[in-house]
């Protein structure tokens, strides 16, 4: 090939390629749209409002959030994984991300295959709870009296497949105790089966209840994470009990992805961005109002966390027998 042909094959390549490299530095040009599986009100979309808020703010575009709730989470990750992969469109995936892969005969997504996961957002506590006069006064009471009546003690929790009733079927399988998982419509129902006597305990996330426990309408016995929660008194891990549950953490938790195939220099800009959102002592103090734990996490710890969390919850809906939807 002569010189004047490869110059000429050089400027050709240069002139088709500027529009990808200008794109790059261009991005974002336009709002971002986080699109959340839950309704606006809730932690998701408090703590989705509060990080883009921030994040908008360090990108000078606005971020929007589209609540698309309802089908387990199915809608927003469809929405989501068909979406264009230019980093416009995000998704506030969650544990229940992880528990849809064995909670569905059929998704019309892979969590793992179709997402590009950017960073962990938070954490959040779930906590087992008695009503202030319930004869339980500690985990150790609880469990002798499920292990002395077989069968008798009843945990009340949101529907089938939530990440609270999936917490309580592994709770009792790990403490080794036959009890009933009985669940209810959403969290006031609880509350009221639980202070009326209906059930016994409850497992629930802390930041719906925790009103009530400050009032003293409910008593937390322990909560399920690595530390114990702030603003709720001094309430220990249900792993400080020791024995089978030395080893037992169980969190919400709440993270951003984004389309696979998204450019890699997308995912890294707002993997950057959100470390430094994260960091800040404002949303920090945003997200603890919330009750959740502000996380930054690489790509490719999220990516590792949403693969054992999906086969955690996969064997746990499998030992407890719970139908396919």
């Amino acid at each position: 090939m002569d010189q004047h042909r490869r110059s000429s094959l050089a400027l050709i390549a240069a002139t088709l390629a500027s529009p990808w490299v200008a794109a790059q530095g261009d991005w974002p040009a336009k709002p971002i749209r986080i699109v959340v599986p839950f309704g606006a009100g809730g932690v998701a979309d408090l703590t989705a409002r509060a990080v883009g808020q921030h994040l908008g703010d360090q990108l000078k575009q606005s971020v929007v959030i589209d609540n698309r709730p309802g089908a387990g989470g199915v809608t927003a990750g469809s929405l989501v994984a068909q979406a264009e992969p230019d980093g416009y469109t995000l998704l506030l995936m969650s544990n229940g991300t992880a528990v849809s892969e064995g909670l569905f005969r059929k998704l019309p997504f892979q969590a793992q295959k179709d997402f590009a996961p950017i960073s962990l957002l938070g954490t959040f506590d779930i906590a087992l709870v008695v009503a202030d006069n319930s004869k339980f006064r500690s985990l150790a009471d609880l469990l002798a009296y499920a292990k002395a009546n077989p069968g008798k003690l009843n945990l009340a929790t949101v529907a089938i497949g939530s990440t609270q009733n999936l917490s309580a079927e592994l709770f009792k399988s790990t403490a080794g105790v036959d009890a009933q998982v009985v669940p209810f419509n959403g969290t006031p129902a609880v509350v009221t089966a639980l202070r009326g006597g209906e059930v016994d305990a409850a497992v629930e996330i802390l930041a719906p209840i925790k009103s009530q426990i400050t009032g003293k309408a409910l008593r937390a016995l322990v909560t399920f994470g690595e530390n114990r929660a702030t603003g709720i008194g001094d309430v220990p891990t249900a792993a400080e009990t020791g024995g089978a549950l030395a080893k037992f953490h169980v969190a919400s938790w709440n993270a951003l992805a984004a389309p696979a195939r998204t450019p890699q220099h997308v995912v890294q800009r707002l993997n950057r961005e959100l470390q430094k959102a994260l960091g800040s002592a404002e949303l920090k103090k945003k997200l603890a109002d919330l009750n959740v734990d502000a996380r930054w996490s690489t790509p490719e710890d999220l990516g590792n966390l949403l693969a054992s969390e999906t086969k955690r919850w996969s064997d746990v809906i499998e030992r407890a027998k719970i139908p396919r939807q």
